[in-house]
């Protein structure tokens, strides 16, 4: 799948809120909050056209029984898929959608990771350009490579994070 860095657009977040609804059905009492995170978070950012969907759920075993439903909406099911304590769908193949990433309320580790790298971006204009502009350039040396692409922000995006939430506890 090639790798296709996007301009910002108003309409990720309306996207977003359309999800959001249909989520909220489906979760009901189990959903504790949804955020949009990941860079179509972020105004201005430039962004794989992405959906990411942080979902914050009071048991994460309880999870597996909406499954069915989420499927309906035309996600794939991926468990895990390499975080522990994560459950994780998938939306689209070609284009990808959304991602949905599920953890339970007192996973605070993954959670404030996530919203601290959002709001950081969104504070920090130049760091959000500084970003953008290393995604395109990765996208233009890796069309079809997902897992070069990956790695080559893996170093940035630890050093953001890092960044975030040290800045996030001072706020």
């Amino acid at each position: 799948m090639e790798i296709e860095i996007h301009n910002p657009h108003h309409e990720w977040q309306q996207v977003f809120e359309i999800e959001r609804i249909k989520l909220e059905k489906i979760f009901e009492k189990e959903m504790l909050s949804i955020h949009h995170i990941g860079s179509t978070a972020v105004p201005g950012l430039k962004a794989k056209p992405i959906i990411d969907i942080l979902l914050v759920v009071e048991n994460i075993e309880k999870v597996n029984k909406f499954n069915k439903r989420i499927e309906d909406l035309g996600y794939e099911v991926l468990g895990e898929n390499g975080i522990k304590g994560r459950r994780f769908f998938i939306k689209g193949e070609k284009p990808r959608t959304h991602h949905i990433h599920v953890f339970q309320k007192d996973n605070s580790l993954d959670i404030n990771r996530h919203l601290a790298v959002r709001n950081y971006l969104i504070y920090h204009h130049d760091v959000a350009n500084e970003y953008g502009k290393l995604k395109v350039k990765l996208a233009q040396q890796f069309p079809n490579d997902r897992a070069g692409y990956c790695n080559g922000k893996a170093h940035f995006l630890k050093q953001l994070e890092q960044k975030a939430l040290e800045w996030e506890l001072k706020r």
